[in-house]
C-alpha cells in the first residue's frame, strides 16, 4: 500500500514538537482587533496545546507516528 499524502491545511495550522505535542495558533487574532484589549491580543500569539483524540487524528493527517 502506498504512503499516504501529508494533509497541506494541517501540515500550515499545526505543529508537532519533538516530545510529540500538538499546537495550534490561537482563533480570532486576525481581525476586528481595535475593540480587543491589549492583553487579549498577546494571548493570541501563544500557541494552545491540541489534547487527546484531535492530538491523535492531527498526528495522523501529518504523518506523524
Amino acid at each position: 500500500m502506498p504512503k499516504l499524502k501529508t494533509h497541506s491545511g494541517t501540515k500550515d495550522r499545526m505543529k508537532v514538537t519533538k516530545n510529540g505535542k500538538v499546537l495550534q495558533g490561537r482563533a480570532g487574532g486576525n481581525h476586528l482587533l481595535q475593540k480587543k484589549s491589549a492583553s487579549r491580543k498577546r494571548t493570541f500569539a501563544v500557541p494552545v496545546q491540541v489534547v487527546g483524540k484531535n492530538a491523535k487524528n492531527i498526528k495522523r493527517k501529518l504523518g506523524v507516528s
